[in-house]
């Protein structure tokens, strides 16, 4: 079960602040802020619709390109031993080192 929101490829967070009695949440994945919150589920899932349609509208307007969360590009430190034997896994198995990676991360979430 996730505490993520999710629309038109974007994802939020699901907070709640007891001080404000109120849920609120932020779009994660992109680097321009964007906020929502409600009362209800209903009224924070209706807010974090909005503030997406919102900003795609605005993007628009402006012709600019909006930023896509999760380009499939990420950086990762390992320890050196695990980087060379995934990277021999990946050769003994004509793959490229990234295939090899993807596959790993493939199979441990699934």
């Amino acid at each position: 079960m996730s505490n993520l929101l999710m629309y038109k490829n974007y994802n939020g967070t699901v907070e709640y602040s007891k001080a404000d009695k109120c849920l609120y949440g932020r779009v994660v994945g992109i680097q321009s802020l964007l906020s929502y919150e409600g009362t209800s589920v209903q009224e924070l899932e209706d807010d974090f619709q909005k503030v997406i349609d919102e900003y795609l509208e605005d993007c628009k307007a402006r012709n600019v390109l909006p930023e896509q969360p999760y380009k499939g590009s990420f950086n990762v430190r390992i320890n050196p031993e695990l980087h060379r034997t995934i990277a021999v896994y990946a050769m003994e198995n004509g793959k490229t080192l990234n295939a090899a990676v993807e596959e790993a991360l493939r199979l441990y979430v699934s």
